[in-house]
């Protein structure tokens, strides 16, 4: 714990506790009751039968935590009453894990049937049954506090059934990690610091005060520091673990690529996800064959007319896109060859400019579409963006001014970290001048803290 490199983000800390065939038989038996008109399988041929490797190979639709949660409930023994009260609250459980609702709402909203006591009854019940541990609790500090309390039950058990007398926390109780599951110094055997810290000394950790907590409690802001740690092995939203959100996949539209020979980047369309599309040669000959009646004949070739409108408008589009890729790929050379922070700015207006198109075509080309680029896959839109000249005279956009604040906290003493005043006066020696209020901004859209919250002790 005490690790000199480690994060001084405690609220990121808690965040990231924020931040887990019925076999289709070969033959199958023909049923004696079907008749003669019944449905029957074909006769094996040995070959895969096609639909049943789609319906395999089709993803199931995920259970959502309502229903995951319910089907542990209807296993917990509890009078009919509760039970039913139980089911109407697990119904305000969030995706979190989290009962959130005000107790007020619940008794407005509950179904005649369903008493205040009832309710009352069901919770603590939800608190102690569910899993993962934490479910239904209101807020964080009552969800971290039902997983301690678990943790130490837990521990007293085994302790019991191995004969420890108490001793709750012995060799083998220890994370997947091999390290001690609760705090190692001050002869803590309890989680007692770990549970007085959430109790009363959230808010302090939210805002790194870990000299202040150490005092209070009266050890060492090691031993604090220790105590977050072993918090760490808490979920701060036990509801994700039961909820998978699959990340998006991102299939890039088109790829740059490094050509030596020519010292350039070129860029070629990626139609990998594109289905291929063509006019049916059938249709065409319909069109043509003067025996089908005319009316046929016509009501064919006029849908063939839109079809090749519409092959020719994806084939302009594609153009379009390759087109406007092009441009970046030329203002923005410097992004390709050193990164981020050579960003410059590039607005919409001055590619529709150069390529003779209206503003909104370019807009529509570049939106939802993703390049991969020697140095990743990235949003085409994150290459247009505003910007302003630095003491050089150079043009620096934004994106590329964020960067360089990202850049300037990563290399700070950790001890010591910069306020966004001294960071205000680095970026000038940068000679990028920009205001105050511009880099609480920037730290804000970086998800990165404030000088108090990212000081290590």
């Amino acid at each position: 714990m005490g690790d000199s490199k480690a994060s001084g983000n405690q609220a990121d800390d808690f965040e990231r506790l924020a931040n887990v065939s019925e076999e289709y038989g070969d033959s199958w038996e023909s049923n004696p009751y079907d008749s003669g008109d019944s449905f029957r399988p074909a006769r094996d041929t040995g070959e895969p039968d096609k639909k049943l490797e789609a319906i395999a190979n089709t993803a199931s639709r995920p259970q959502s935590l309502a229903d995951q949660l319910l089907e542990q409930w209807v296993m917990v023994e509890a009078p009919p009453a509760v039970a039913k009260a139980g089911e109407y609250l697990i119904g305000f459980i969030d995706d979190d894990g989290y009962l959130r609702t005000p107790r007020e709402t619940l008794l407005a909203q509950a179904p005649a049937d369903i008493a205040a006591e009832e309710i009352d009854a069901a919770l603590p019940l939800l608190q102690q049954s569910l899993e993962p541990v934490g479910i239904a609790a209101r807020d964080l500090r009552e969800c971290l506090l039902i997983q301690i309390d678990s943790k130490i039950h837990a521990a007293n058990l085994l302790a019991q059934l191995r004969g420890g007398a108490g001793n709750a926390r012995d060799e083998d109780d220890e994370d997947s990690d091999g390290h001690s599951g609760g705090a190692s110094g001050g002869g803590d055997s309890d989680f007692s610091i770990e549970r007085r810290i959430v109790s009363d000394f959230l808010k302090d950790v939210e805002v790194n005060r870990l000299p202040r907590i150490a005092k209070a409690l009266g050890v060492d802001v090691e031993r604090i520091k220790e105590a977050l740690g072993n918090l760490r092995q808490f979920h701060p939203h036990p509801g994700r673990l039961l909820v998978n959100e699959q990340p998006r996949a991102i299939i890039p539209d088109a790829i740059v690529e490094f050509d030596e020979e020519n010292d350039c980047y070129i860029a070629r369309l990626f139609n990998g996800r594109l289905p291929a599309v063509h006019i049916s040669p059938q249709y065409l000959k319909l069109a043509k064959d003067a025996q089908v009646d005319r009316k046929t004949r016509d009501f064919v070739g006029n849908n063939i007319r839109t079809a090749r409108w519409l092959l020719d408008a994806i084939q302009q589009r594609q153009h379009t896109l390759l087109r406007v890729i092009n441009v970046v790929l030329e203002a923005q050379r410097e992004f390709f060859d050193l990164g981020p922070q050579s960003l410059k700015p590039l607005p919409m207006t001055q590619v529709a400019d150069q390529l003779g198109i209206h503003v909104a075509t370019v807009s529509r080309a570049v939106s939802g579409k993703y390049i991969q680029t020697p140095r990743g896959i990235f949003p085409l839109r994150m290459f247009f963006s505003g910007g302003a000249e630095t003491a050089g005279g150079e043009s620096m956009s934004w994106a590329a001014m964020k960067a360089k604040v990202q850049e300037i906290i990563d290399a700070e003493d950790k001890a010591n970290p910069l306020s966004d005043d001294e960071l205000v006066i680095k970026l000038k020696e940068a000679g990028i001048d920009i205001a105050r209020r511009t880099i609480a901004k920037y730290r804000s859209e970086l998800k990165i803290p404030t000088a108090r919250q990212r000081r290590v002790f």
